[in-house]
């Protein structure tokens, strides 16, 4: 028996529908890449390479002429701190606890080079060969670095750097010898054992060949050991024993941390002292 035209046809737009609605399914929408920041590079002179920034900008940038502070992160690639250290910030400024800020990663080349100053000990020249250039860094980041930031994207005059065991004990070397490079500094577990301790040894010295330094100091250590500890402790003395007025140095043990999981609590608990609550 033959089916009737309106039957057939009701059956036919059916199947059509339901292959459509199959179709709809099986084709995922077209997606957009999900972007964090931007990636800038600059070429060293001082340092004779090419280094790659991972910048984040804060919300609204580009759609005003406001100026930010910026924050420069030692261990900045995508893959170690940048991600970590710019969620923090996202966080900390959606709950006005810190203002809008630009953050630089500086991609690492080679750490170990590059956050070290020359060592007497043995052991350490024959293991890590490449150590001890801390110097051209630090050239790096005033010659050429900071220029091309303040010439490249809207900043204010506040300058903070983070920097974590070898970056910590490049940003507290930094501290002693190159104190106006920043205004703020986080310093995470830093790794003033090397060399025996000889920059502590030193900060005295350097303290006294820098008077009148305007700058606010965090510094954070976990459960790391004695020696990491203990030069902690041993360099907030010596900061507070310096005698600079306009220096504020505060240090935040984190017990309940260890090397590999402080970062995230210390940056957020540095960025929470260095801006204090405004009085009302």
């Amino acid at each position: 028996m033959m089916k009737s035209p309106g039957i057939l046809t009701f059956v036919i737009l059916l199947f059509s529908h339901s292959l459509s609605a199959q179709n709809s399914k099986t084709k995922p929408a077209a997606k957009a890449p999900f972007a964090l920041g931007v990636i800038d590079k600059i070429q060293s002179v001082q340092l004779s390479e090419s280094r790659t920034l991972n910048i984040y900008l804060p919300d609204g940038y580009n759609d005003s002429a406001a100026s930010y502070p910026v924050i420069y992160l030692l261990d900045g690639s995508a893959n170690e701190d940048f991600v970590h250290v710019t969620g923090v910030v996202q966080f900390l400024v959606m709950i006005g606890k810190m203002p809008p800020s630009i953050i630089i990663g500086i991609a690492n080349v080679d750490r170990r080079r590059d956050f070290t100053f020359p060592t007497t000990i043995p052991e350490d020249l024959k293991d890590f060969p490449t150590t001890g250039h801390s110097d051209k860094f630090m050239l790096f980041i005033e010659k050429e670095l900071q220029p091309y930031v303040q010439k490249n994207y809207r900043t204010t005059a506040q300058k903070t750097i983070i920097g974590q065991s070898l970056g910590g004990l490049l940003a507290v070397e930094i501290l002693l010898k190159k104190p106006e490079l920043f205004t703020d500094y986080i310093i995470v577990s830093p790794s003033l054992w090397w060399d025996n301790e000889s920059l502590l040894a030193l900060a005295p010295g350097l303290l006294k060949a820098h008077p009148g330094k305007k700058a606010n100091v965090y510094i954070s250590v976990g459960s790391e050991g004695k020696i990491m500890e203990g030069d902690a402790a041993k360099l907030l003395e010596l900061l507070d024993a310096s005698g600079d007025k306009d220096m504020k140095a505060t240090l935040v043990p984190l017990p309940a941390e260890d090397h590999l999981t402080i970062l995230h609590n210390a940056v957020y608990k540095g960025f929470e002292v260095l801006n204090p609550p405004k009085s009302k």
